[in-house]
């Protein structure tokens, strides 16, 4: 079976599966096409990702890339706790320039359905992270765009101070929200 829940932002989504476990461990199908469409799921993915973060702190985002090659996540953590932030930037959504964070872990097994219009960021609270996710679109480099996770305007309430967090070189010089190109309607 799988559980959609809402979120406050509009059309982004927690997704929960049936997860069976015992004295070895557990069971649970992250993905069955069949089941995500009987919940009113229909997003054709194209590809699957994987990141490793080594170390406690590390920030990945926000990220997105422009239309017309957005893409919708569906990502989970299947090693380690992060805490997972996604901002809507559609201009005509009653929730632009909002924000939600989500802790997704490999004990809470919860998937988090990202649609495209979002900026999309995570930092890792444990070490060894992996994030596994899958995209209903390819990797368009010319597109590929960024948010400043510290944006005063937004005000991420991050779970850690930013200057414990472990950022790329790219992730650094994101512009502002207010100055970022952005053309989603």
């Amino acid at each position: 079976m799988v559980k959609i829940i809402d979120t406050t932002l509009n059309d982004a989504k927690i997704i929960e599966t049936d997860v069976f476990g015992d004295h070895r461990g557990f069971f649970t199908e992250t993905y069955t096409k069949n089941k995500f469409e009987e919940a009113g799921l229909n997003v054709e993915f194209t590809q699957d990702n994987q990141s490793l973060s080594v170390e406690p702190g590390v920030l990945r985002g926000l990220h997105y890339q422009l239309a017309p090659y957005a893409q919708t996540k569906l990502l989970r953590a299947v090693t380690g706790v992060i805490y997972d932030v996604i901002v809507d930037i559609r201009k005509s959504s009653s929730t632009y320039g909002k924000w939600e964070g989500f802790i997704l872990s490999e004990y809470n097994h919860r998937q988090l359905l990202v649609p495209k219009g979002f900026a999309h960021g995570f930092v890792t609270l444990t070490p060894n992270v992996n994030v596994a996710y899958k995209v209903d679109g390819y990797y368009a480099p010319q597109a590929d765009r960024g948010i400043a996770f510290d944006d005063p305007d937004l005000a991420v309430k991050w779970p850690m101070p930013v200057e414990h967090m472990i950022l790329s070189e790219k992730d650094q010089h994101h512009p502002l929200f207010k100055d970022a190109e952005i053309n989603f309607d």
